[in-house]
């Protein structure tokens, strides 16, 4: 399905870092959600400077609208600073997924 839409140029991606106090507050999940209701795929990560990553693709309104969610995040968190950078899309994904690499707590 992510071959078609990127060939058709509809899929789009998005590289975040989310800054703040984002580990230990349930931002990872709350990402998780986010990313589900719009129908995005990828994976969200806590970095070991203590920050969060997310890498999702999907259409580019979808898109924008997670980055919103990213800025806000859950109740308890407290975001100072969302980078974005919007690479190409590869398609590689086929779910939206929590990576657990390095886990400061969540």
């Amino acid at each position: 399905m992510n071959d078609q839409r990127l060939q058709s140029g509809v899929l789009r991606r998005v590289d975040a870092v989310i800054r703040g106090r984002v580990q230990g507050v349930g931002y990872r999940i709350f990402v998780l959600r986010a990313a589900m209701d719009l129908g995005l795929t990828g994976w969200v990560s806590n970095l070991p400077d203590g920050a969060v990553r997310c890498v999702a693709e999907g259409d580019p309104a979808s898109l924008e609208r997670l980055v919103e969610r990213l800025r806000q995040g859950p109740a308890a968190a407290l975001v100072d600073q969302v980078l974005t950078g919007w690479p190409p899309a590869t398609g590689e994904f086929d779910d939206f997924s929590l990576r657990s690499g390095w886990h400061g707590g969540d």
